[in-house]
């Protein structure tokens, strides 16, 4: 529904704004603290900041509009979403040998040695996230 993409694109903007929010002006990373972490209104921010609402507007409009250029050029956040996605489909194959493991019939140097290379493997994956 648009509801939930406008609630994906928020948290969207929210994460870019963890990742880049340090490369925005000191006014534009207020704004968007204030809009985004701290759930202040449009009309609730100017009042603060002794601003119009349109220009509390155009600073949000702006600073998502810098946030998502830095991400088309670095990608920082698509790389870290898809490390995320790799490291829970290992995850999903880990526990399905680990489950054979368990059913299966060999004998136990062959098991232990099997066991030490799914914990490593764990391990790895810890350490994507």
């Amino acid at each position: 529904t648009a509801e939930e993409e406008r609630m994906e694109d928020f948290a969207k903007t929210s994460m870019l704004f963890d990742i880049y929010g340090g490369l925005l002006t000191d006014k534009k990373k207020r704004v968007m603290e204030m809009y985004h972490e701290d759930d202040m209104s449009l009309s609730e921010i100017a009042e603060e900041l002794e601003v119009s609402r349109a220009a509390v507007y155009d600073s949000l409009r702006s600073a998502e509009s810098l946030l998502h250029s830095y991400e088309e050029k670095l990608g920082i956040l698509d790389d870290y979403l898809r490390r995320g996605k790799l490291a829970e489909e290992l995850w999903a194959c880990i526990s399905g040998v680990g489950e054979l493991l368990n059913k299966a019939s060999i004998d136990c140097k062959s098991k232990d040695k099997l066991d030490k290379y799914l914990a490593e493997a764990t391990e790895l994956i810890d350490e994507l996230d």
